[in-house]
């Protein structure tokens, strides 16, 4: 089995060195700029795209790069090593100042997500992880094994939602789930931390709107965890295709009620998608 010690090494610290850079930027004022409707940019998504991505191409010069704020690439990349970078997930919530973003740090192998790593600077936890293998978070020196336990409620479920941009659609599933807890938070990374880390049990994204590097980072650390992440349709999440959009959703649990939920998606998400 290939050693990856190496790459998680490298994007711990890189993880960590770009939140230095964010936490910076954080502590002062700064401008708002806009990129397209509705997503905004700040120097700080554009400082620690930099770093990550020139550190990344010193250290794998063979490998593919895919970053939010480079250029995409002109064609689709689905076999090889591909890094996919959101170096600041949850811009809003870093222009809100309530301190929920993180940087997100994944490989794909073959459009197959390999490893995670997720930093939350302003707790300075760090989650990592190995597709299928394991997942860990650091905190303080310390490192503490992560496993998404099968929910002890599953007649009581607990939803972990977007803080800025909760999808409708999340309240006609709620009718056929058992949820009775939310949590709102903002990063992909953050609310599939929270299932890793046994404090909630699903996560939905049903809208076609996330990227690949939205996914690729979480996915590692949530299914290294021992949780399962797909599209709505219960499918593995096929990375490098659709202009790196995840056109069919994505869905992290925790293991045993995967398929229940899937199932309940599939009937009434026929129009999520559009």
């Amino acid at each position: 089995m290939p050693d990856f010690s190496h790459e998680i090494e490298i994007a711990s610290h890189l993880a960590r060195k770009a939140g230095q850079v964010i936490m910076n930027i954080y502590k002062n004022d700064f401008a708002v700029m806009y990129k397209g409707i509705d997503e905004p940019v700040t120097k700080a998504d554009q400082q620690a795209n930099a770093l990550i991505v020139d550190e990344l191409h010193t250290h794998f010069p063979q490998d593919s790069i895919v970053a939010e704020e480079s250029p995409l690439p002109s064609k689709s990349l689905t076999t090889g090593r591909v890094w996919y970078i959101d170096p600041l997930d949850g811009t809003k919530e870093f222009i809100a100042r309530n301190g929920e973003f993180s940087i997100m740090i994944g490989l794909t192998i073959d459009a197959r997500s390999k490893i995670g790593v997720v930093y939350w600077p302003t707790r300075d936890h760090l989650y990592a992880g190995l597709t299928d293998q394991t997942a860990w978070m650091e905190h303080n020196g310390v490192r503490q094994k992560l496993t998404a336990l099968a929910s002890r409620r599953q007649t009581s479920l607990s939803l972990v939602t977007s803080r800025s941009h909760r999808s409708p659609m999340l309240s006609i599933i709620q009718q056929s789930l058992p949820i009775h807890n939310e949590q709102q938070l903002g990063s992909v990374g953050l609310k599939i931390g929270q299932i890793a880390q046994g404090n909630a049990d699903l996560y939905i994204e049903p809208s076609p709107y996330t990227k690949a590097w939205d996914a690729c980072a979480p996915e590692a650390i949530l299914r290294g965890a021992g949780g399962c992440f797909t599209d709505i349709h219960g499918k593995p999440i096929q990375y490098g295709l659709n202009n790196f959009r995840n056109l069919h959703g994505l869905v992290g649990s925790t293991p045993d009620i995967h398929q229940h939920v899937i199932q309940v998606l599939t009937g009434r998400c026929s129009s999520c998608e559009g």
